[in-house]
């Protein structure tokens, strides 16, 4: 994060309280980082999606950094954080994503924008284009105890996304962005390997990089964004995994959705599609993954039929993930130089299995038609 950025992030942040008086303007920096490398884009579930949930709220003239990656920097400030889109983000889009977050169809659902510019202002731009916005401050799913994380409150949330009539949103709605995000994986994977010396990149990196190729070509166009899908009228998150929930007011609030920047119109189970994934590879408990579909019917979630066998709806979309997945698992093994884990292990031997066996995405089940 360049001094700027870390400068107008820590001063948005702290413009504002939207539980109280405004603060008095504190000085901008040093910027407090967490002692722990965080993302909000965990892939597997072992990946730590926030920071430590009893941290107490920093002092305003202190704003902590909570993250800071390529597409995405977050710094809080109390009970307000700022963040730095990707340098990439469409503006319009984007703003009409923040509207979506919003509107009051989506209250209780989305965590909601703080506005900057106007009433429905959500969104500043830097001297270099890139895209701020402001937002409430939650608390993080908790990341020791998977056990306890609301799985349910998740399928629930999503059931509610999916039933808004985007005829009734802001628009135009643009289209939910889980494929287009696919396709960077195995661009970033692509640029890894193609990157060093040839034969830099050891033997078990790059036969992992080539089963993920083939299965991401046995993927139809549309699950990697070459082409419209089949089913493209629900509103998606479109990057659903514990990290994007958190508590508002924090830490006894209810729970809510956070980061729209792939929000959009799409097919609804790509946002079930990650935990679907999971539990096919084996990294979600067969118990959790049978709580969060239950709950996602129960709510009358419109992505799947209300009962018998949900693989018809979720097999490409999970599919995409789990090449998705192992995509920047073996992206990030090869520029940083280290072993593959077991998590990353799994999602590669998922993918072979996909190339070998079109219609077995896990050993023994489900088999997915």
């Amino acid at each position: 994060m360049s001094t700027p950025l870390a400068v107008r992030l820590a001063a948005l942040a702290a413009s504002s309280d939207p539980d109280g008086p405004p603060p008095t303007p504190p000085a901008p920096e040093p910027l407090t980082n967490h002692p722990e490398p965080l993302t909000n884009h965990p892939e597997t579930p072992a990946d730590r999606p926030h920071p430590p949930t009893d941290r107490p709220h920093p002092p305003a003239a202190h704003p902590q950094v909570l993250a800071d990656r390529p597409d995405g920097t977050v710094v809080r400030s109390g009970r307000t954080v700022a963040k730095a889109h990707a340098p990439d983000a469409d503006p319009h889009d984007l703003a009409a994503r923040l509207r979506i977050a919003a509107h009051p169809l989506l209250h209780g659902i989305l965590l909601p924008p703080l506005p900057l510019t106007a009433p429905d202002g959500f969104l500043v731009l830097t001297d270099e284009g890139r895209a701020l916005s402001r937002w409430p401050y939650g608390t993080p799913v908790a990341p020791d105890d998977p056990a306890a994380a609301p799985w349910e409150d998740a399928a629930r949330l999503l059931a509610r996304l999916h039933a808004v009539d985007p005829r009734q949103l802001p628009g135009p709605v643009p289209p939910m962005r889980g494929p287009a995000k696919a396709a960077h994986a195995l661009t970033r994977l692509r640029a890894a390997v193609d990157a060093g010396p040839k034969g830099a990149v050891p033997r078990p990196l790059r036969a992992a990089a080539a089963a993920v190729e083939r299965a991401w070509y046995g993927l139809p166009p549309w699950a990697r964004g070459e082409a419209p899908p089949p089913r493209a009228a629900s509103l998606c998150h479109g990057d659903l995994h514990l990290g994007q929930l958190v508590r508002h007011p924090a830490a006894d609030g209810r729970w809510l959705l956070i980061d729209v920047d792939d929000l959009g119109l799409g097919d609804g189970a790509w946002d079930l599609a990650r935990p679907a994934a999971w539990f096919a590879t084996g990294l979600l408990a067969p118990d959790i993954w049978t709580r969060f579909l239950t709950a996602y019917r129960a709510a009358r979630g419109p992505a799947l039929r209300p009962d018998g066998d949900p693989w018809p709806e979720l097999e490409v979309p999970a599919r995409a993930l789990t090449v998705q997945t192992a995509a920047l698992a073996v992206a990030k093994a090869v520029t940083g130089e280290r072993a593959l884990d077991e998590a990353a292990t799994a999602v590669i031997d998922a993918c072979a299995r996909m190339a070998s066996l079109p219609q077995q995405l896990a050993p023994g089940g489900p088999v997915v038609r």
